[in-house]
Protein backbone atom coordinates (compact mmCIF):
# COMPACT_ATOMS: atom_id res chain seq x y z
CA UNK A 1 0.00 0.00 0.00
CA UNK A 2 1.13 3.98 -0.86
CA UNK A 3 0.18 6.34 1.74
CA UNK A 4 0.41 10.17 1.14
CA UNK A 5 0.20 11.37 4.94
CA UNK A 6 -0.40 15.27 5.46
CA UNK A 7 -1.44 17.49 8.07
CA UNK A 8 -4.61 19.64 8.58
CA UNK A 9 -5.31 23.04 7.57
CA UNK A 10 -3.37 25.61 9.67
CA UNK A 11 -6.19 27.08 12.51
CA UNK A 12 -6.32 30.14 14.21
CA UNK A 13 -5.17 28.20 18.06
CA UNK A 14 -1.96 26.80 15.84
CA UNK A 15 -1.58 30.48 14.79
CA UNK A 16 -2.25 31.56 18.26
CA UNK A 17 0.61 29.46 19.74
CA UNK A 18 -1.87 27.33 21.99
CA UNK A 19 -2.10 23.87 22.63
CA UNK A 20 -4.99 22.01 20.26
CA UNK A 21 -4.89 18.71 21.36
CA UNK A 22 -8.52 16.91 20.49
CA UNK A 23 -10.40 20.34 20.46
CA UNK A 24 -11.09 22.33 17.10
CA UNK A 25 -10.52 25.51 15.52
CA UNK A 26 -11.02 27.81 12.75
CA UNK A 27 -8.90 27.60 10.01
CA UNK A 28 -6.48 30.52 10.19
CA UNK A 29 -6.36 33.55 7.90
CA UNK A 30 -4.41 31.93 5.13
CA UNK A 31 -5.01 28.41 5.33
CA UNK A 32 -6.01 28.37 1.69
CA UNK A 33 -2.40 28.69 0.51
CA UNK A 34 -0.98 25.67 2.36
CA UNK A 35 -4.24 23.77 0.99
CA UNK A 36 -3.09 25.21 -2.87
CA UNK A 37 0.18 24.18 -2.00
CA UNK A 38 -0.25 20.58 -1.17
CA UNK A 39 -3.10 20.45 -3.74
CA UNK A 40 -0.75 21.07 -6.46
CA UNK A 41 1.63 18.85 -5.91
CA UNK A 42 -0.47 15.87 -5.55
CA UNK A 43 -1.52 16.89 -8.66
CA UNK A 44 1.96 16.94 -10.06
CA UNK A 45 2.53 13.34 -8.84
CA UNK A 46 -0.29 11.71 -10.80
CA UNK A 47 -1.16 9.29 -7.99
CA UNK A 48 -4.72 7.62 -8.51
CA UNK A 49 -6.12 7.90 -5.07
CA UNK A 50 -8.66 4.57 -3.88
CA UNK A 51 -9.52 6.44 -0.65
CA UNK A 52 -8.89 9.26 1.77
CA UNK A 53 -8.73 9.41 5.52
CA UNK A 54 -8.51 11.55 8.49
CA UNK A 55 -8.72 11.77 12.22
CA UNK A 56 -11.99 12.57 14.11
CA UNK A 57 -11.50 15.87 14.68
CA UNK A 58 -12.84 18.63 12.56
CA UNK A 59 -10.12 20.09 11.35
CA UNK A 60 -8.59 17.13 10.10
CA UNK A 61 -12.19 15.97 8.48
CA UNK A 62 -12.58 19.17 6.75
CA UNK A 63 -9.48 19.25 5.42
CA UNK A 64 -9.72 15.55 4.36
CA UNK A 65 -12.94 16.49 2.34
CA UNK A 66 -11.60 19.87 0.51
CA UNK A 67 -9.08 16.99 -0.80
CA UNK A 68 -11.81 14.06 -1.24
CA UNK A 69 -14.15 16.66 -3.54
CA UNK A 70 -10.49 17.70 -5.70
CA UNK A 71 -9.55 13.84 -6.31
CA UNK A 72 -13.09 12.86 -6.96
CA UNK A 73 -13.43 10.74 -3.97
CA UNK A 74 -17.27 10.44 -2.52
CA UNK A 75 -16.32 10.37 0.80
CA UNK A 76 -13.74 10.54 3.71
CA UNK A 77 -12.99 7.69 6.45
CA UNK A 78 -12.44 9.06 9.68
CA UNK A 79 -10.98 7.51 13.36
CA UNK A 80 -10.16 8.87 16.74
CA UNK A 81 -7.12 6.60 16.40
CA UNK A 82 -5.64 9.17 14.09
CA UNK A 83 -6.44 12.54 16.96
CA UNK A 84 -4.05 14.05 17.79
CA UNK A 85 -2.70 13.49 21.48
CA UNK A 86 -4.84 14.05 24.05
CA UNK A 87 -3.13 16.80 26.16
CA UNK A 88 -5.79 16.82 29.20
CA UNK A 89 -5.97 19.75 31.45
CA UNK A 90 -3.29 21.31 29.63
CA UNK A 91 -5.41 22.06 26.50
CA UNK A 92 -5.83 25.73 25.20
CA UNK A 93 -2.56 26.88 27.33
CA UNK A 94 -0.27 28.44 25.44
CA UNK A 95 2.75 26.00 24.27
CA UNK A 96 5.73 28.75 25.89
CA UNK A 97 3.92 28.00 29.13
CA UNK A 98 3.44 24.34 28.98
CA UNK A 99 7.04 23.84 27.97
CA UNK A 100 8.29 26.59 31.17
CA UNK A 101 5.72 24.33 34.06
CA UNK A 102 6.19 20.79 32.65
CA UNK A 103 9.57 19.94 32.24
CA UNK A 104 8.86 16.73 30.21
CA UNK A 105 6.38 18.04 28.27
CA UNK A 106 7.97 17.18 24.24
CA UNK A 107 10.79 15.12 26.41
CA UNK A 108 9.50 12.57 27.82
CA UNK A 109 6.96 10.44 25.54
CA UNK A 110 5.51 8.13 28.29
CA UNK A 111 4.48 11.14 30.28
CA UNK A 112 0.47 10.96 30.60
CA UNK A 113 -0.97 14.88 30.70
CA UNK A 114 -3.21 15.03 33.45
CA UNK A 115 -6.42 13.99 32.14
CA UNK A 116 -5.28 13.13 28.84
CA UNK A 117 -3.15 10.14 27.47
CA UNK A 118 0.74 9.88 26.59
CA UNK A 119 2.94 10.50 23.32
CA UNK A 120 3.59 6.94 23.41
CA UNK A 121 -0.02 6.04 23.93
CA UNK A 122 -1.37 8.27 21.05
CA UNK A 123 1.95 6.50 18.74
CA UNK A 124 0.59 2.95 19.47
CA UNK A 125 -3.18 3.88 18.57
CA UNK A 126 -2.56 5.36 15.19
CA UNK A 127 0.76 3.41 14.50
CA UNK A 128 -1.66 0.25 14.93
CA UNK A 129 -3.88 1.87 12.35
CA UNK A 130 -2.10 1.96 9.83
CA UNK A 131 -0.58 -1.11 10.54
CA UNK A 132 -3.54 -2.91 9.98
CA UNK A 133 -5.25 -0.45 6.56
CA UNK A 134 -1.52 -1.06 5.05
CA UNK A 135 -2.11 -4.79 5.44
CA UNK A 136 -5.94 -4.99 4.71
CA UNK A 137 -5.51 -2.64 1.54
CA UNK A 138 -2.06 -3.52 0.06
CA UNK A 139 -3.09 -2.97 -3.17
CA UNK A 140 -4.42 0.89 -2.94
CA UNK A 141 -3.26 3.86 -2.38
CA UNK A 142 -4.83 6.35 0.11
CA UNK A 143 -4.65 10.03 1.49
CA UNK A 144 -4.30 10.31 5.23
CA UNK A 145 -5.42 14.02 7.32
CA UNK A 146 -3.33 13.87 10.67
CA UNK A 147 -1.87 16.17 12.95
CA UNK A 148 2.00 17.05 13.31
CA UNK A 149 2.02 14.70 16.94
CA UNK A 150 0.91 12.24 14.88
CA UNK A 151 3.17 12.41 11.55
CA UNK A 152 5.84 12.56 13.83
CA UNK A 153 5.11 9.34 15.87
CA UNK A 154 4.30 7.63 12.74
CA UNK A 155 7.48 8.73 11.35
CA UNK A 156 9.51 7.50 14.53
CA UNK A 157 7.60 4.09 14.78
CA UNK A 158 7.88 3.07 10.75
CA UNK A 159 11.22 4.43 10.00
CA UNK A 160 12.67 3.22 13.63
CA UNK A 161 13.73 6.09 14.88
CA UNK A 162 14.13 6.76 19.03
CA UNK A 163 11.14 8.66 19.86
CA UNK A 164 12.10 10.92 22.59
CA UNK A 165 14.80 12.42 20.14
CA UNK A 166 12.37 13.40 18.02
CA UNK A 167 9.19 14.64 19.85
CA UNK A 168 10.52 18.28 18.58
CA UNK A 169 10.86 17.93 14.90
CA UNK A 170 8.94 20.00 12.66
CA UNK A 171 6.37 18.81 10.70
CA UNK A 172 5.25 21.68 8.82
CA UNK A 173 1.00 22.81 6.96
CA UNK A 174 2.90 21.80 3.43
CA UNK A 175 4.31 18.65 4.78
CA UNK A 176 4.01 15.79 2.35
CA UNK A 177 5.03 12.30 3.45
CA UNK A 178 4.90 8.96 1.30
CA UNK A 179 4.81 6.06 2.92
CA UNK A 180 5.70 2.74 0.51
CA UNK A 181 3.84 -0.56 2.52
CA UNK A 182 4.46 -3.92 1.73
CA UNK A 183 2.52 -5.92 4.41
CA UNK A 184 2.46 -3.98 7.75
CA UNK A 185 6.23 -2.93 7.29
CA UNK A 186 7.32 0.52 5.46
CA UNK A 187 9.86 -0.36 3.32
CA UNK A 188 11.03 3.41 1.73
CA UNK A 189 9.85 6.77 3.03
CA UNK A 190 9.91 9.99 1.43
CA UNK A 191 8.96 13.37 1.23
CA UNK A 192 7.33 15.69 -1.44
CA UNK A 193 6.82 18.65 0.01
CA UNK A 194 8.09 21.71 2.35
CA UNK A 195 11.01 19.02 4.47
CA UNK A 196 10.30 17.82 7.76
CA UNK A 197 12.60 18.52 11.02
CA UNK A 198 14.01 14.80 10.32
CA UNK A 199 14.69 15.85 6.94
CA UNK A 200 16.20 19.73 7.55
CA UNK A 201 17.93 18.38 10.77
CA UNK A 202 19.80 15.37 8.87
CA UNK A 203 18.17 13.00 11.46
CA UNK A 204 17.51 11.14 7.55
CA UNK A 205 18.06 10.96 4.22
CA UNK A 206 15.54 10.56 1.69
CA UNK A 207 14.25 8.39 -0.13
CA UNK A 208 14.65 6.16 2.98
CA UNK A 209 14.89 2.62 3.71
CA UNK A 210 14.04 1.43 7.10
CA UNK A 211 16.48 -0.88 8.71
CA UNK A 212 19.36 1.02 6.30
CA UNK A 213 21.21 3.55 7.96
CA UNK A 214 20.30 7.20 7.75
Amino acid sequence: MRIILIRHFKTQTNEDGRILGWGDSPPCQDWRKDFDFVDALLTEQGVNFDAVYSSDLERSRQTAKLHARVLGIASVKSSADLNEVNYGEVQQKRKSWVAANYPEHKKNPDMVYAGGESFRQMQQRSAQYISTLAKAHPKQSALVVAHAGVIRGLICHFLGLEYADNLKRRIPFRYIGDFLFKGKNCVRYRELGRPSGFVRDRVIKIPFKPGSKS
